[in-house]
């Protein structure tokens, strides 16, 4: 048989399928289904590929059939099929079928499934033919009244075949819809809003439908939850002809409903209407606008507007003719008018503008976030690009890059993109790298997470060379030189005295080379070096190279060393401490102690023979000396003791800091908790001592209130909408500072009219153990339908709200440390229920024994939810 290796491009249905007398079909709308077929060979190989319905529409299953036989040859097996179909399309699982019975996918995409098995098809013998079918549902995405194709490839022991576009095409239809216009109430009147609704099956959200009196169209609406709406003002009387048009789309055909007669009367009373209110505002606080109709209608609605848009829904007239709104309005010079609806025979009349100028509040202060990125690795001495953003974007400020503690070069600029960025190059290890944002305006400083960078050596290997003296005196010094080969762009070396330091790292000259003159002990010394490593040249360190010293001829000068100095100090104070060597010698240094103990580091003599040190001592009697250690002819010596008598430094109180924790979701009429939480320098909350007062507006709520493990709080009813200012101060307690809380803004707003006052109420175990889970119950009265309650410790949220299950809700808790913990339980109110808190009850807990057994280890696993 001869097989083409390569897919064959076949466009639409070929006129070969319908010469060869196969039913070809492909239409627009829902006129039933319309199967295609298409027959074709290649070599000893026939193919029939059906597809049930070339004209669906969406949401419809379309089947796809393909029958393989054999014309001659010899046997062959087919080993794959795979069958193609619009990406718009999903295939139905378990659709597979290879001679009607079912056949699992081997793989499937999106526009693609595919069968593996192996199927003998003979020429003369059964089996003659093999069918394989495979199912899928029309999408909503797929393009309308466009020839989509479908076709197959498969894969049998004589060859392949690819025939992906082969056919039949698939037509998806468009949509067929239909539009009602919903009933309009009788009694309309000209110049009166009336609602026109209109219902489309067949369309989705957001597609246009348009409204129409008789031919002229008054407007359109678009579709949501299947309906369109619009406001219609007849301006004569009389009767009218009213429809509503669905204008189609690409994917949906157009539809009219059917005509609505709508008769409409006169008013007869003319009306004015008139809005008043604040000239001006601040942006995000309640405004008050009121509207006056006269003559006083009986019924109907106002319309307030900011120019054209809409504030908020109509508003009911009362029996004086009078309503009112309340709410924010934006920045700028606002234009309020008020549309009166009509009622009976009370005409619709519009307001004159009343203008209100809103300004915008007082900045307040921004947290900001900043994140470092840039590569994870680097090499030494290659440079290194840190980047840094800030968000939100501030206007100015710079940040600081760090790595570890250690600034990195000098702060940055931020750019008004809030970026920045440094370039330098990293020595060989692992750097935590960090970025301090300085704070700009109303944007708060802020530190980034730390970033790592693993810095490799370089790739240029290096040898060190010590040369030098072999032999020396013990007191005189000793000359050494190294060489680093290749010679590096920089670097130092570090003599070593077998693993001592012999003085400072030697920086290297332009050819590698350095030196150091010292003076060593008496004895063999291995004098190494070790070179540091710079840009691309890795460190590396010298073999050995030996000096014999010998001792120097013995001194013959005696000295004494006399200390002075403070004899009394105060703890965190440093007492000044003095020595005196005599004879005054040519050098040397001398040691100051505490005992046994060295005070700082060796102090070189002046040319008098005088040194000093000064330094914090502990509390308590010191006897403090001094080591002479000797210089040339000069013998070493040590003072007798000097006495210093150090007293603890007196207490100082610490400052505090107090914090507010506030309600969210306030309404006036309802006690909420307010809660303050009073910590030490440290962080850690002040356990006892000391009172808290409240404030709302400046004025004090309730009595002081005594800390409990750092918090105190009190409940507090709003009496009137609109901001109020909160604070709380701390009085100071035995060693500690008094301190006050920042200003915190509570919104309060009223409750709905009908809202029903609840009662939240706390059941709770009277003690517990660390780490072992127990059950915090809250039940809210009446029971509301909806909600959820927070429980609290203290000011802490012990983890997320809970939802009600018949007016209750549980949390299991295991409290992590020791202690009284003051438990209570916020309910957040629900449509028709207010808000409400329960009242503090304590919980003792106790730490949990020592191998506590199988209740501590659940308590660790499922304690907390």
């Amino acid at each position: 048989m001869s097989v083409e290796n390569t897919r064959r491009v076949i466009g639409g249905v070929s006129a070969f399928a319908v010469a060869a007398g196969f039913a070809v079909t492909a239409g627009v709308g829902i006129a039933g289904a319309a199967p295609g077929s298409i027959t074709w060979t290649d070599g000893s190989s026939k193919f029939t590929r059906t597809v049930s319905n070339t004209t669906p529409v969406e949401g419809e299953t379309v089947t796809s059939a393909i029958k393989f036989e054999r014309t001659g040859g010899v046997v062959e097996y087919v080993q794959a099929v795979k069958d193609f179909h619009p990406a718009c399309m999903t295939y139905v699982d378990g659709s597979a079928k290879v001679d009607g019975s079912a056949k699992g996918l081997e793989s499937q995409g999106a526009d693609f499934a595919r069968v593996t098995g192996s199927w003998a098809v003979y020429p003369n013998i059964n089996p003659k033919s093999h069918t394989f079918e495979f199912s899928y549902k029309v999408g909503a995405n797929c393009d309308r009244a466009v020839a989509l194709n479908t076709g197959m490839d498969y894969s049998g022991t004589l060859g392949s075949g690819g025939y992906s576009t082969k056919g039949p095409t698939i037509t998806v239809s468009k949509n067929v819809t239909t539009t009602v216009l919903d009933a309009v109430a009788a009694g309309v009147k000209v110049g009166q809003s009336v609602p026109l609704s209109a219902t489309v099956a067949g369309g989705v959200d957001g597609n246009v439908v348009e409204f129409f009196d008789g031919t002229t169209k008054v407007g359109q609406g678009a579709l949501a939850g299947g309906k369109a709406t619009l406001a219609w003002t007849p301006a004569a009387a009389g009767g009218h002809s009213l429809t509503a048009k669905f204008l189609g789309t690409t994917k949906a055909n157009e539809s009219v409903s059917a005509a609505q007669n709508v008769s409409v009367t006169a008013a007869d009373v003319a009306t004015t209407t008139s809005v008043t209110g604040p000239a001006t505002a601040v942006e995000g606080t309640d405004v008050t606008l009121d509207v006056q109709v006269s003559p006083t209608p009986s019924g109907g609605t106002v319309q307030f507007k900011d120019g054209a848009a809409d504030l908020g829904g109509p508003v009911a007239v009362g029996v004086d003719g009078k309503a009112s709104i309340t709410q924010a309005l934006p920045v700028g010079d606002r234009s309020i008018t008020a549309v009166f609806s009509g009622a009976g025979e009370f005409q619709a009349s519009t307001s004159a503008a009343h203008t209100v100028a809103v300004s915008p509040p007082a900045p307040v202060d921004v947290a900001t976030t900043t994140t470092v990125s840039g590569p994870a690795t680097a090499v030494a001495g290659a440079d290194v690009t840190l980047a840094v953003q800030v968000s939100p974007t501030p206007s100015g400020g710079t940040v600081q890059f760090k790595d570890g503690a250690t600034d990195l070069g000098a702060p940055v600029a931020v750019g008004v993109d809030g970026k920045a960025s440094i370039t330098q190059a990293l020595p060989v290890g692992n750097h935590a790298i960090t970025a301090v944002f300085s704070g700009a305006g109303e944007f708060l400083t802020s530190t980034s997470a730390a970033h790592s960078v693993a810095v490799s050596p370089a790739e240029v290997t290096t040898t060190t060379v010590v040369t030098g003296a072999t032999t020396g005196v013990a007191g005189e010094n000793v000359s050494l030189d190294v060489q680093v080969s290749p010679a590096p762009a920089g670097g130092t070396v570090q003599f070593k005295n077998g693993a001592d330091a012999l003085g400072a790292p030697v920086t290297l000259d332009a050819v590698g080379k350095g030196s150091i003159s010292v003076p060593l002990a008496a004895g063999d010394h291995a004098i190494t070096a070790v070179y540091s490593g710079s840009n691309e040249f890795q460190g590396s360190t010298s073999s050995a190279h030996n000096v014999s010293v010998t001792p120097a001829a013995p001194a013959d000068v005696t000295t004494t060393t006399t200390v002075a100095g403070d004899t009394t100090g105060v703890v965190g104070t440093d007492v000044a401490l003095s020595v005196q060597v005599s004879p005054a010698p040519a050098g040397g240094t001398v040691q100051f102690k505490n005992g046994a103990d060295d005070l700082g580091a060796p102090v070189t003599l002046d040319a008098a023979g005088k040194g000093s040190i000064s330094v914090a001592l502990a509390a308590g009697d010191h006897a403090i000396t001094a080591v002479y250690s000797g210089s040339g002819e000069f013998l070493t010596s040590t003072s007798a003791a000097h006495s210093v008598s150090v007293t603890p430094a007196a207490a100082v109180d610490e400052a505090t800091t107090t914090v507010l924790a506030l309600p969210a979701n306030v309404k006036t009429g309802v006690g909420v908790d307010i809660w303050a939480t009073v910590k030490a320098p440290n962080g850690d909350p002040i356990q006892s001592g000391g009172t808290v007062t409240f404030k709302v507006d400046g004025t004090t709520i309730g009595t002081a209130v005594n800390l409990v493990n750092g918090q105190a709080k009190v409940n507090h009813t709003f009496a009137t909408v609109g901001p109020h200012s909160v604070t709380a101060e701390f009085s100071g307690a035995a060693g500690f500072l008094a301190s006050a809380s920042t200003v915190g803004t509570v919104e309060v707003s009223a409750p709905d009219a009908n809202d029903v006052v609840t009662a939240t109420v706390l059941t709770l175990p009277a003690s517990a153990t660390t780490g072992d889970a127990v059950n915090l119950v809250a039940t809210v009265s009446p029971t509301p339908a909806g909600g959820t309650v927070q429980f609290m410790d203290g000011a802490t949220n012990i983890g997320g709200p809970v939802g009600l299950t018949n007016g209750k809700a549980t949390r299991s808790y295991a409290f992590p440390a020791a202690g009284d913990h003051q438990i209570t339980a916020v309910y957040s109110g629900a449509p028709g229920h207010l808000g409400s808190s329960a009242e503090v009850g304590t919980v003792t807990v106790t730490d949990a024994p020592v191998g506590g057994g199988a209740g501590g280890s659940l308590g660790n696993m499922f304690g907390s939810s």
